[in-house]
C-alpha cells in the first residue's frame, strides 16, 4: 500500500481539530501528524502527542539539515513544519496521514504530494463566528486575538486552492461529510 494524505487546513477556529479527531476516531487506518513548534505549550497539551515542542534554535537547525518537508513562520516568532521523520514513521506503519495544518502548510503539502494527498479547506459559517468561537475558547490575549482574526481573513480566500470546500455550519453534518470525503479517497 502506498500511503496517502488527508489535509485539513481552516483559519483557527473554523472546527477543523474537531473533526481530525472524529476522523481518527472513525478510520483505524489513519494517523495524526504531529507538528514541530516553537510555541509554547497551551492548556491540557502534551509533548510528542499534540505538538513536538522544540526551542526556536533546535527548528532552524532542522530547517538548515533539510528535515521539514514544509515549515513557516506562521505568527512572528512562532514556526510549525511537518517533519518528514513524521510522514515516514505513519507510512511505515501502513497507516495514511491526516493533518490537521494551516492553511498555507496544507497548500504547500499539496504541491509536494499532488494525487497521494486530498486536500480540504474546512470554512467556517462567516468572520463573525469564527471570532466568536476563538473569543470563546479564552486562550489568547487581546493582542494574539487580533493577529489571528487578521490572519483569517487572509486565509479565507485560500479556499477555492483546495480540492474540497468542507463547510462546517453544523458540526455534525460537516463530520459525515468529512467521513464521505475521506472513505472514497482512501479507499481508492
Amino acid at each position: 500500500m502506498q500511503g496517502k494524505l488527508i489535509i485539513f487546513s481552516a483559519p483557527s477556529g473554523a472546527g477543523k481539530t474537531t473533526i481530525v479527531k472524529h476522523l481518527l476516531s472513525k478510520f483505524p487506518q489513519l494517523s495524526f501528524s504531529i507538528s514541530a513548534t516553537t510555541r509554547e505549550l497551551r492548556g491540557n497539551e502534551t509533548n510528542e502527542k499534540d505538538y513536538y515542542f522544540i526551542s526556536k534554535e533546535e527548528f532552524l537547525h532542522k530547517i538548515a539539515h533539510q528535515e521539514f518537508v514544509e515549515f513557516e513562520e506562521v505568527y512572528s516568532g512562532t514556526f510549525y513544519g511537518t517533519l518528514r521523520s513524521e510522514i515516514d514513521r505513519i507510512w511505515d506503519s501502513g497507516k495514511h496521514v491526516i493533518f490537521d495544518i494551516d492553511v498555507e502548510g496544507g497548500l504547500r503539502l499539496k504541491r509536494k504530494f499532488n494525487e497521494r494527498a486530498l486536500a480540504i479547506f474546512v470554512q467556517p459559517p462567516s468572520l463573525e463566528v469564527l471570532k466568536e468561537r476563538l473569543v470563546g475558547r479564552g486562550t489568547d490575549s487581546p493582542e494574539k486575538l487580533q493577529e489571528r482574526f487578521i490572519k483569517a481573513e487572509k486565509e479565507l480566500l485560500y479556499a477555492d486552492k483546495f480540492d474540497v470546500i468542507l463547510k462546517n455550519f453544523d458540526l455534525e453534518i460537516a463530520c459525515k461529510e468529512a467521513e464521505e470525503l475521506v472513505g472514497q479517497f482512501i479507499g481508492g
